[in-house]
């Protein structure tokens, strides 16, 4: 029955996001999964879950398959003893065999915000089979200073002293610019509010892991595809020097600068970041 006024040409495509887990050393790890194409994986960074990534989620999956992973003790994913950045890749190996023909040679892109930067460059340095492009996403190949190293240490005595959700309220504004954090306070205690859902255990073991990771600009040096570096000017985390001293070594280095940005510019300049995804994504 033809109904008036109504277009039927135009029926728009609606994905359902899939929700789901795997096994990995009898505790599960979700992952979510919405969109068809190509696969890209978004990996969140430390006191994050996969969450952070919803408005990149919401404007890539009309073109691309998005697969979000929550990292052991975020999120859905139950913390798991004694984990390193090497373990948090190996579990998105096995999330990757569950979901994608590797024999096919079909291949990813993954993009790691932060710590999630630390995995992905471990990620491809033990599994660049998978891997047909990469983004640093306010990350960084160098290992911690010693300078470094003190101020994570510092942050684990805080975390078990006064709780998690004590350190993340005191640290989490300072991700952003101050512009940011004065105009979306409401966005900033939204995530803020998150802190209270993480264990300290979860939180300390992801200090202790990024203490304990190695100098990975070898994987920059030898990965032969794209690299995309994304730069927050005002980033504390990673500073603006610092990035810019590991952007030369990639064979195939593609760098682009928030000039309104610290360390969440998936929030601070939503637009612009998932622009620069985007063309990243096109030209892989």
């Amino acid at each position: 029955m033809l109904v008036p006024g109504v277009n039927l040409r135009y029926r728009p495509t609606i994905f359902i996001m899939m929700e789901k887990t795997i096994t990995y050393q009898n505790t599960s790890v979700a992952y979510s999964i919405t969109g068809q194409g190509k696969t890209i994986v978004l990996l969140h960074g430390f006191g994050e879950d996969g969450t952070v990534w919803q408005k990149q989620e919401a404007f890539l999956k009309d073109n691309y398959r998005v697969l979000i992973p929550d990292i052991p003790g975020s999120g859905r994913s139950p913390f798991i003893a004694n984990a390193t950045i090497e373990t948090y890749a190996a579990i998105l190996k096995q999330i990757l065999d569950e979901e994608i023909n590797v024999a096919s040679a079909e291949k990813i892109t993954l993009i790691g915000h932060s710590m999630g930067g630390y995995i992905t460059l471990a990620f491809a340095e033990n599994y660049p089979e998978y891997l047909e492009a990469f983004c640093l996403f306010h990350s960084s190949a160098f290992a911690d200073d010693d300078a470094k190293k003190q101020t994570r240490q510092k942050a684990i005595e805080f975390i078990k002293e006064k709780g998690s959700a004590a350190f993340l309220k005191t640290s989490t504004p300072g991700l952003f610019t101050k512009e940011f954090a004065a105009a979306h306070a409401g966005q900033i205690d939204t995530l803020v509010e998150k802190g209270k859902n993480f264990s300290p255990e979860a939180l300390v073991q992801y200090y202790q892991a990024m203490i304990a990771r190695p100098d990975r600009t070898t994987v920059l040096k030898t990965f032969s595809h794209p690299v995309l570096f994304i730069i927050g000017e005002f980033d504390t985390a990673i500073p603006l020097q610092s990035s810019l001293q590991q952007c030369y070594l990639p064979e195939q280095a593609h760098v682009h600068l928030l000039s309104q940005s610290a360390h969440m510019g998936m929030w601070e300049e939503t637009d612009k970041a998932n622009q620069i995804l985007l063309k990243f994504l096109q030209g892989v």
